[in-house]
């Protein structure tokens, strides 16, 4: 995956090419390993379940700022707040949506969420774009207020190491091919938007099968801030599985058809989730817990846009 990434970008900016469509050819590659890169080297490195090494942990985890996002940020969005708050309105991140999408049948509706389920798909190539240029700051600045950043000298560390790694990120990969290549400017640009289009693409559509589900829930918590279910029984009721048997897509995908797997046990690699999912299966059934798989990621896709749909026109 780091060959697909930087290979590609090495032979745009160095390999003489001259022709239109090598140039969005090898984008689009670069786009593909960048995605694979977040999936199946960044997310388990800042999990820690890359390695045994924390120090090798670390290092790989460093893979999340070349490819233009923080990992401290990522870390904070997603290991603390998505993995402790799953599908919990406001609170988990990953379905606290833009005012033109809703994720949660408890965030309030608008006129054109109906719609979301045509639209969706454009917003979901855009979100690394959004990702690269602003949203670490917007999170950052939210976290702080959570407290979840504690201190102006902690804020401020954070802050100047996301504009470091974001200026590294943006001298190669597009300031270097803008200098090095004959291509109008607005040819690259163009070029590097599909990059980030298929890669948003792709994260988007593993990440939002696994929770935005006709069958997963939403819980609340009641006046006392306790939720119905512990720990991992909320796991299991708001993350779904797709595609289990497919080798080939787990390995490009990290191993994140296994979501349930993940979810119940984020610092174990992701290697070893198809050997556990028939144990944690079987348990389900012995206990009487949901365990939600869809045997293709065509029919999670489905579920997910009827979801959608849904969402839209629930009060």
């Amino acid at each position: 995956m780091l060959s697909l990434y930087f290979v590609p970008l090495g032979i745009i900016c160095f390999g003489g090419i001259v022709h239109t469509w090598q140039l969005f050819a090898l984008f689009i590659l670069s786009g593909l390993g960048m995605a694979g890169i977040g999936m199946g080297i960044m997310h388990d490195a800042l999990h820690g379940s890359y390695s045994k090494s924390k120090r090798l942990n670390k290092w790989m985890g460093y893979t999340m700022n070349l490819i233009g996002a923080s990992d401290e940020v990522w870390k904070l969005q997603h290991n603390v707040l998505h993995h402790s708050f799953t599908n919990i309105d406001e609170h988990d991140d990953d379905i606290n949506a833009p005012f033109f999408l809703r994720f949660s049948p408890h965030a309030k509706r608008n006129r054109l969420h109906p719609f979301q389920h045509y639209y969706v798909w454009l917003f979901y190539g855009l979100s690394t774009v959004s990702w690269i240029t602003s949203k670490d700051f917007i999170r950052l600045n939210r976290y702080r207020k959570l407290g979840l950043v504690k201190g102006k000298a902690e804020y401020r560390r954070l802050l100047l190491r996301i504009i470091f790694w974001k200026l590294i990120y943006f001298s190669y990969v597009l300031v270097l091919p803008l200098l090095l290549t004959s291509f109008a400017p607005w040819m690259v640009m163009l070029a590097f938007l599909s990059m980030h289009f298929v890669t948003g693409f792709c994260i988007s559509i593993v990440f939002q099968t696994a929770h935005v589900m006709p069958d997963t829930s939403y819980p609340l918590p009641d006046n006392a801030g306790k939720l119905e279910h512990e720990r991992l029984v909320h796991q299991l009721t708001t993350t779904c599985n797709f595609a289990p048997r497919s080798k080939l897509f787990s390995w490009l995908i990290g191993g994140l058809n296994f979501q349930i797997e993940h979810h119940l046990f984020p610092h174990i690699s992701h290697v070893h989730y198809r050997h556990l999912a028939p144990i944690v299966k079987k348990t389900t059934e012995e206990f009487g817990i949901p365990y939600y798989s869809y045997s293709t990621f065509f029919s999670a896709i489905k579920s997910h846009s009827l979801m959608l749909r849904q969402l839209g026109t629930m009060p």
